[in-house]
């Protein structure tokens, strides 16, 4: 049986932002404990609207210069989670929110994760990976005089023998 630390993540999270709260509340007073989660919620708030905004239209410009959008996406996308982890209450989740703002740690997260990106060039019918290898030889391209089919074909999706002898445009 495989361990997973998701689950103990989910259970303790609760648990800490509660101390958090008791600790920063006994720092600093009640009232600006609770103006501190109120402005975080209202950032993340705007954070959500500008970065999903930000995302598409860093998306069109990749799209328009004939760049790969996998970094527009995962940079927008961590953008997103963090203003989504500074809507929800709680310091430790402002925390992480806050530093996926950073640049420096946005692009951490895509040299880790940028190995295991693979953009499909739809224009081209083409695949393209990252810059490490390609991920083409693990796909095989067919043309339409390549591919055929011997025999009948029992498939549910296929089409009735009557279909079969009409032209096909």
């Amino acid at each position: 049986m495989r361990f997973s630390l998701l689950p103990v993540i989910v259970l303790l999270m609760p648990i800490l932002e509660i101390a958090g709260f008791i600790v920063v509340g006994k720092a600093i007073g009640l009232w600006p404990t609770l103006a501190l989660i109120i402005l975080t919620s209202m950032l993340g708030l705007i954070i959500l609207r500008n970065g999903g905004l930000g995302m598409v239209r860093n998306l069109q410009n990749a799209g328009r210069t004939g760049e790969q959008p996998a970094e527009a996406l995962v940079n927008g996308g961590m953008r997103v989670i963090a203003g989504i982890l500074l809507f929800v209450p709680g310091f430790i989740t402002d925390i992480i929110g806050l530093l996926l703002l950073v640049p420096a740690v946005r692009s951490f997260f895509w040299k880790v994760f940028r190995p295991n990106i693979i953009v499909a060039d739809f224009a081209s019918t083409r695949f393209r990976s990252n810059p490490r290898g390609p991920a083409s030889s693990k796909v095989v391209d067919l043309d339409e005089e390549d591919f055929h089919r011997d025999g009948p074909n029992n498939s549910p999706w296929s089409p009735d023998r009557n279909d079969r002898d009409l032209p096909r445009p």
